[in-house]
This record gives C-alpha cells, sequence and structure tokens, in this order.
C-alpha cells in the first residue's frame, strides 16, 4: 500500500469514524496498543458497494491484519487464496510491533508479517506462515511486506496464479518500520515455502526509505519489481526519520541543480545527497549496495541466475513511487508493456509540494538496453514542478514551516522566505527525454493495484483486454482532493483501451465505490458496509477480482481536521488491526 509513507485517515470516509454508540448491534475495532483509538467496522457483505449491473460483489475473507498482497495456487475449481498480512507499515507508537507482549517475535503479533491461506470457499486452512522468528526463519519483523506472487512454470501455464505445484512463491519485505532508524537497504525479495512457510532470500540489500521494494511481476525469466523512492520528493528531510534515512540513487548519471532545501535550523540538503550535505554530480547507482540497483525505479533480475544480485537492471526509472505494476497481454494495445501506478509527491519535508498528481505510466526500456525515464523529481504528470499549482500551502508536515493551518498569509510567507515557492529544481537537465504519463488521477488518490481483466470477466462498460485499478484515498498531508462523494480514492476504477493495432487510447471510469447517498447512511445505522483501504486488485481462476482492503487508518489531519489524534497524543496514522478484507467481485 503506498507504504510509501503516504500516510492516511481512519478511512477518509466519515462514518468509518463514528464511535461505538453508532451502532448497538456491533462493538468498535480497536488499537490494542492505544485502546482509546477505534473505529466501526462492519463489511457485511459489500452491500454498499456499487458496482454496474452484471456483476456481484462479496466478502472473500475478512478480519485481517493489514493485507497487501494476495496469489492464487491452482488453476479451475482446485485453487488456494494466498493473503500476506503486511504488519507494521505506518508510523504510529500505536502501531510498535515491538510494544506487542510478547514482542515482535510473538506468534499472534498483528504488527508483524505472515501469510494465510484460504481454500476457494473463503476458509482459513493454513497460516499464519512466515511469521517472523528470533532465528530470521520468516519475514523481517519491523515491516512492512508488501507483495507476494507465484513465478509462472512451463506446467502452470498463463499466468502467475497458475504457477502449478512446483512454483517458487515470492514475497518482499522489509524492515522499514516507517521510520525508526536503521533500517536503510534492508528491503529483500525472499523466496516463501509455500507449505512450511520456511523463508529464503532472493535478493537484499535494496534501498529503504519513505518506500521500500514493493510490487512483483514476471516475464521472460525475469523478476520485475517496484522500487520506490526513499524520500518524498528526492530531497532527504526531518520527514526521514529526521533525516536518518537514506537518500535516493539514480539510475543514470546526473547533474544536480544546485538548488539547496531547508529543513530549517540551518540545514540545507541537495537532492540525492545526505542529509545537510550538497552534492553537485551523482554517478549511475552511486551508494547502491549492488551494481544496477537504483530507486524511483522499475527494476528486474533473472529468474536462474545463481546470484540473482549480479543481474540487476534498471529497467525504468524517473517515479516517485510506481508502486503498482502488471504487464499487459501480448494481444494489447499496450502490446504486452509494463503499465505503472504511480503516487506523487506530498507536502511534507523539506521539499513540500501540493496537488502532485498520481500518474499512470508505461514503462518500456530503450532499445539500447538502458531505462526510460519518466521525470521525477521535476516533472510531476505533464508539468515542471515548479508551476505554481504545486505550490505549499502549508501543513503539518512541512520541516522549515511546520503548522496546522494552511494557506494564511502567515504561512505562505514563511514558505516564500525559505524558498518553498516556487519548488526547485532537483537536477540542472533530464538525464535523457521524459516520457509522459498516459494518463493522470487526482492527487493523493493513491494508486496501489492494477490486474488486466480475463475474457470471462468483459462485459457491459468492461471491455475485452481492459484493466482494474484500486485507489487507496488520501492521507491527510494535504487537504482532501474533493469534498464529500467526488473525494477520488477508496474505489476500483476501470480503464479501457483502444483496440490492437489503433491509435492508443484510454477511457477511463469508476467500477467499484461506496454509495455516499444519505439514504444508505440511514439504513446502515451509522457504518458502511464497504471499502475502506482498497490496496491492490488481482483476478483470481475463477474469473472473479480480488480486492484487497487494508482497513482502516487514522488521517494526518489535513483531510479530517477533526482527527482523533489532535485531541488525544496518540498521533496520526494510527493502523486498527483486524479490519482488514478481501472483497471479491465477479461477473454474473
Amino acid at each position: 500500500m503506498r507504504i510509501r509513507q503516504r500516510t492516511a485517515v481512519l478511512l477518509g470516509l466519515v462514518l468509518l469514524t463514528l464511535p461505538a454508540s453508532g451502532s448497538a448491534h456491533s462493538s468498535p475495532a480497536i488499537n490494542p496498543l492505544c485502546t482509546g483509538e477505534t473505529a466501526q467496522y462492519d463489511p457485511g457483505n459489500g452491500e454498499n458497494i456499487v458496482v454496474p449491473p452484471g456483476y456481484t460483489v462479496s466478502v472473500f475473507a475478512r478480519d485481517l491484519n493489514f493485507p497487501t498482497g494476495i496469489a492464487f495456487r491452482g488453476t479451475g475449481e482446485h485453487f488456494r487464496v494466498y493473503v500476506l498480512e503486511s504488519g507494521h507499515g505506518l508510523p504510529s507508537k500505536c502501531n510498535d510491533e515491538t510494544a506487542w507482549p510478547g514482542g515482535e517475535f510473538a506468534p499472534d503479533n498483528p504488527f508483524t508479517p505472515d501469510i494465510l491461506v484460504f481454500d476457494r470457499h473463503g476458509d482459513k486452512v493454513a497460516g499464519p506462515l512466515a511469521k517472523p522468528t528470533a532465528d530470521g526463519d520468516g519475514f523481517q519483523p519491523h515491516g512492512p511486506a508488501i507483495d507476494i506472487a507465484f513465478e509462472p512454470t512451463a506446467a502452470g501455464g498463463k499466468g502467475d496464479w497458475e504457477g502449478g505445484e512446483g512454483a517458487r512463491l515470492f514475497a518482499t519485505d522489509s524492515n522499514q518500520a516507517t521510520h525508526g532508524g536503521g533500517q536503510n537497504n534492508s528491503s529483500r525479495i525472499v523466496i516463501v515455502n509455500p507449505g512450511s512457510g520456511h523463508v529464503t532470500p532472493f535478493i537484499t540489500g535494496l534501498p529503504t526509505g519513505d518506500h521500500p521494494t514493493e510490487q512483483l511481476a514476471f516475464k521472460d525469466g525475469y523478476i520485475y519489481w517496484s522500487q520506490g523512492s526513499t524520500t518524498n520528493s528526492g530531497v532527504v528531510g526531518r520527514d526521514n526519520n529526521n533525516g536518518l534515512n537514506q537518500w535516493d540513487i539514480p539510475c543514470q548519471d546526473i547533474t544536480l541543480s544546485g538548488n539547496a532545501f531547508d529543513s530549517g535550523g540551518g540545514v540545507m540538503t541537495s537532492g540525492y545527497a545526505p542529509f545537510g550535505t550538497r552534492r553537485a554530480t551523482v554517478k549511475a547507482f552511486q551508494d547502491a549496495t549492488h551494481p544496477g540497483v537504483c530507486d524511483g525505479a522499475i527494476l528486474r533480475a533473472r529468474l536462474d541466475a545463481g546470484n540473482p544480485e549480479d543481474t540487476i537492471q534498471p529497467f525504468s526509472w524517473g517515479y516517485r513511487n510506481g508502486y503498482a505494476i502488471r504487464f499487459a497481454p501480448l494481444n494489447h494495445a499496450l502490446q504486452g508493456g509494463l503499465l505503472v501506478g504511480e503516487d506523487g509527491a506530498d507536502e511534507r519535508g523539506a521539499r513540500p509540494s501540493n496537488n502532485g498528481p498520481d500518474m499512470l505510466d508505461l514503462a518500456q526500456m530503450n532499445p539500447d538496453g538502458t531505462p526510460d525515464y519518466h521525470g521525477w523529481p521535476d516533472r510531476y504528470g505533464f508539468l515542471p514542478a515548479s508551476q505554481a499549482v504545486f505550490n505549499p500551502i502549508g501543513g503539518p508536515g512541512d520541516d522549515a514551516c511546520p503548522t496546522t493551518t494552511t494557506g494564511t498569509p502567515a504561512e505562505i510567507a514563511c514558505l516564500t522566505a525559505h524558498h518553498d515557492i516556487p519548488i526547485g529544481d532537483v537536477l540542472a537537465f533530464p538525464p535523457q527525454q521524459i516520457t509522459a504519463p498516459l494518463a493522470v488521477e487526482a492527487a493523493d488518490s493513491s494508486f496501489t493495484g492494477i490486474d488486466f481483466v480475463p475474457g470471462s470477466f468483459a462485459g457491459g462498460p468492461v471491455l475485452p483486454g481492459a484493466a482494474l485499478y484500486t485507489l487507496e484515498g488520501d492521507f491527510g498531508f494535504s487537504a482532501a482532493n474533493s469534498s464529500g462523494p467526488n473525494e477520488v480514492g477508496h474505489e476500483v476504477k476501470l480503464v479501457n483501451f483502444s483496440a490492437p493495432g489503433q491509435p492508443l487510447e484510454l477511457k477511463i471510469t469508476r467500477f467499484a465505490h461506496n454509495d455516499t447517498n444519505e439514504q444508505v447512511f440511514v439504513r446502515t445505522d451509522g457504518k458502511i458496509h464497504g471499502f475502506n483501504r482498497p490496496t491492490n486488485v488481482r483476478f483470481g481462476p475463477d474469473g472473479c477480482a480480488y480486492v484487497v482492503d487494508y482497513g482502516v487508518v487514522r488521517d494526518f489531519g489535513q483531510s479530517d481536521p477533526d482527527a482523533k489524534f489532535k485531541v488525544d497524543g496518540d498521533g496520526p496514522l494510527v493502523q486498527i488491526p483486524g479490519t482488514g478484507v478481501i472483497w471479491k467481485i465477479c461477473r454474473k
């Protein structure tokens, strides 16, 4: 989930944050480490999720701890569903896995990662698997783990869910535990034994800052992964564990602009440099643990290599956080290309930004084997970051001018005095021509998952070759991207593409979202039987879309000014265990 450090709302949909008195028929969900932090939680059977005629929605699994990944093993009527629970993904004292009774290695700790296994009916048949242990035979304890996927095999057929009995189960994990310090380069790709849960490292020493190693994809003997930027906007600030976390690593040689960015207290930092340090040029892969490793990128390595770390290559770069990745079919308008859902910059740190859009990109390696470039950190969508539309307006996450007010003359004067307005360039010039996005989404809508529909799912508004993508919703560093039911996020969207061989055209519309009609609010006793934070979508062997819902998280305060942390002192981004759901959307 954009664990990306983008932070959160106790949903961003007000009715899921009502006190327990909102319903006489259910108890509130509670954060067990901060018992005053509660939320209404009752997914029902998805009665308030609106889908097009011809489709049905239901609950496949509920009461999960922060799920972010899902994978399938088997075909037809005989398959199992593997769900990754991610653990500690957001910074709050209430999410501290080390404070759990029994510590970070307790088998019932909801703030450490694991995998649960379900049959096709949604009954749990195994797990938790790969729970962290003191001897290291499991995921890293401090989290988050982000994704799981079975590699394709000749025995299985077309997709990673048809992996066949011998297919390896890959996962990504880290010790990011946003952001206690000491987790730099802790991200990994690992192989999990799907029976025993034993974890074997595959690639280690990957960058870890704001964004760890994230989603996985496979093609032509390579494993691909999204490697998010280690910072919010190319510069280490106080939002990066007070400057202790690692700086970004470029995929090509770069020349910096000469700008340094103000964290207050006399600390000035250039892009791609340690906190309080200025650089003029940076070599490709400088400060990485392995050749070929960089961030803000899509990386790949050979699946069949004896030492896969020696085969790492950047495939595409220039993303803030190209979190969601999925290859299109070969007989598609994208011609088998890699579709990337990129999450834009927040208003926080030493180079705060407002209104930074989220993007839908097509990643394509250049013919000479170099990665193509998508413009971050100096391009937001189709526009330079210096455009006035992206000017910060003030917020609690800003380094030089932190405030709980926004847009006041005093706040704008402070931002201007510290040279946060206009936003300065990090680079002197781009390392190559910039590849523009295919489309943009609303600021802070938050891409979290993409999958292409099987033929059996097409019908009505869903054309052959379409894709669904999940939007997690905003995290409160800036004001909401709209008001009430018009806010973009907490939903699933549909993108239809032109036919192969025709000029590329995308048509995007809502596909599944919560009904926010007042009549629904009354009918459900103040609860929505629907989405909190959709963090992934994958099609299963049965042709249905499985939507992974992370559950309830506390807002940082700008989207929900009444966020409870302002009065009880627990802090923002409080995770509520046991509120994750797997939703199932099927064609009738």
